[in-house]
């Protein structure tokens, strides 16, 4: 089992320094790869309404074996889902089809600001954890002011803020901004997916430096810019791989070397004009 160290968030709750993504993770084989991951010592699981697999993680949790208050599961409400009642009943719907009685985090899938409730949504979720559905509230793929907004207009800071980050997008203001404001870091896509990311020289020069693959050297890089990465796998052995990168410490040269990497947004995820309901 590998060990996964913990961090505290800005209302207090415990959140892992890296955790498992769980896109397109369905079915019995879908339950079977969460289980899996959970007794590899995984505690943090990432779904969401539009992933289509609550179902699926809320039974790998009462499958799992492991105390309740161990794990930590996340959802987020998608687009159509926007408004404050509207907000409110998305997180009672994902708590049915979960079958759990709250939600560890739950975060804003996307702002979506041409529809222009993300606003109402968050003030609909501050009321959802007023009334213990829900223990921790974040966002995912809100930019600086917007989060700026947030804060301004409700005095709620999110506890995270879940965004496209890997070594070619850094995202290094964003990140100073999160410090500033005690915002979590969540990395969604951290190998930067059908790409050539592990097989840049200097991600093998550095994974070879420290006797690693080039998987664990990306992966302890997010984690030492204070985010958590979120990678995905159904092998329980990748699993394992993805997780075992607390035993060695990249330099902050490596550091800086892989974050070198830089050239923008990889997909159209641009959250001033994405649209995702």
């Amino acid at each position: 089992m590998v060990s996964i160290p913990n961090v505290t968030l800005n209302d207090g709750a415990w959140f892992p320094e890296l955790g498992l993504g769980t896109y397109n993770l369905r079915g019995e084989d879908g339950v079977a790869a969460i289980v899996a991951a959970i007794g590899s010592g995984y505690r943090l699981l990432d779904t969401a309404v539009n992933y289509e697999n609550e179902a699926e993680v809320g039974e790998a949790v009462r499958s799992s074996g492991i105390d309740r208050d161990e794990l930590l599961v996340t959802s987020k409400i998608p687009g159509r889902d926007h408004g404050y009642d509207e907000a409110i009943a998305s997180v009672e719907r994902s708590l049915e089809t979960l079958g759990l009685e709250r939600i560890d985090l739950q975060l804003i899938h996307w702002p979506n600001p041409s529809v222009g409730k993300w606003l109402d949504t968050w003030k609909g979720m501050i009321a959802a954890r007023e009334r213990g559905l829900v223990r921790s509230i974040g966002v995912s793929n809100f930019t600086e002011p917007m989060l700026a907004r947030l804060i301004d207009e409700t005095g709620v800071t999110p506890a995270v803020n879940q965004v496209e980050l890997h070594p070619y997008f850094p995202q290094a203001a964003l990140r100073a901004f999160h410090v500033e404001h005690g915002i979590r870091t969540e990395s969604w896509s951290p190998l930067a997916r059908r790409t050539e990311l592990l097989s840049e020289q200097i991600v093998i020069d550095v994974a070879s430096a420290h006797g690693v693959t080039p998987t664990q050297a990306v992966l302890r890089w997010h984690t030492q810019l204070g985010s958590t990465p979120i990678p995905k796998s159904a092998s329980p052995e990748r699993q394992v791989e993805n997780a075992g990168v607390f035993g060695f410490t990249l330099t902050d040269a490596e550091v800086a070397a892989i974050s070198g990497l830089e050239r923008g947004r990889l997909w159209d995820g641009d959250p001033d004009t994405h649209e995702e309901m």
